[in-house]
């Protein structure tokens, strides 16, 4: 399996009711191409997932994960590290177009080096691919998002009213954790582009208080619970979901490092009321991404 044919398989399943929409706000296709990432094979090793990550996984496998898991709308990232592309704008792009329409949504990336290219491929993502917003992992580059080849990007996704997606938190693979804090480097850059929607992903443990005073500070700022079992929330993110928070999580699932299912599953085990629910399996995610609603309303249809 790889990126040029992975996808080719039909559509075998259909889903003719969605009761309980779901949108992942952080996944990855789950071919290959993320073998090309070996920072993150520990990771896998660790959830559990490392057969996925060797093998990869088929697009009947996908697509069979995300009905189970009843996935309206999965959030799918692009990835480049410095030097080389992992998977492309293009190829995610290529990957959307193998799932029922609005089933995937493009998540883009760049090359942060060459600050004058991505802007440029920022916009061509946006504007020609129709991605909904762009990811950066800091770790990878070896920079915080306070360093001045962000903020160029920042502008332009003032400009496009993108979110600017990153990762917060330690890292699980095994590249120093410095450029994860929610203090002092999300601080700034919501300090200095209040405009910007900045989606915070990994919860940002061991920092997660601070992440969640962060958010709490920012009216633009937002956490997405992605690579983290909801069996393993921390409490004080449990608490901030379902009172003064209630706006301001997002799922995510890090897929295929956990299973969408397993996820979702979990999720209904923790029996949060009803609107914590929905604001966070779907309708916070749907209003920071600027999805079309339709897709969300009882009588819709993958």
């Amino acid at each position: 399996i790889n990126a040029e044919t992975w996808g080719e398989g039909k559509c075998i399943l259909h889903l003719t009711s969605m009761p309980v929409p779901v949108v992942d706000a952080w996944c990855q296709p789950g071919h290959d191409k993320m073998l090309m990432l070996p920072e993150v094979e520990r990771l896998f090793r660790q959830s559990g997932s490392r057969k996925v990550l060797e093998q990869g996984l088929t697009f009947d496998e996908v697509l069979a994960d995300m009905y189970a898991a009843n996935i309206t709308t999965a959030m799918m990232c692009a990835w480049a590290r410095p030097g080389k592309w992992l998977l492309t704008n293009d190829q995610v792009w290529a990957v959307k177009k193998r799932f029922p329409a609005g089933m995937v949504e493009g998540v883009a990336t760049v090359d942060l080096e060459d600050p004058v290219a991505a802007v440029a491929e920022l916009t061509r993502a946006v504007t020609e691919l129709g991605c909904k917003a762009l990811r950066i992992v800091p770790w990878l580059w070896k920079r915080p998002p306070t360093d001045p080849l962000y903020y160029p990007l920042f502008v332009r996704c003032v400009e496009l009213d993108i979110p600017f997606c990153t990762q917060v938190g330690h890292t699980g693979p095994l590249m120093p954790s410095e450029t994860g804090r929610p203090v002092p480097y999300i601080d700034q850059i919501a300090l200095t582009f209040p405009q910007l929607k900045i989606v915070c992903g990994h919860i940002g443990h061991p920092w997660t208080e601070e992440m969640i005073g962060v958010a709490w500070k920012h009216e633009n700022v937002f956490i997405d619970t992605s690579a983290y079992l909801p069996r393993y929330y921390p409490p004080a993110l449990l608490q901030y979901m379902q009172t003064y928070g209630k706006d301001k999580v997002l799922f995510g699932t890090n897929f295929p490092q956990l299973g969408f299912a397993r996820c979702v599953r979990q999720v209904h085990d923790m029996q949060l009321p009803p609107d914590v629910q929905d604001n966070f399996l779907w309708r916070n995610s749907a209003r920071v991404f600027k999805l079309d609603m339709q897709r969300f309303q009882p009588s819709a249809k993958l």
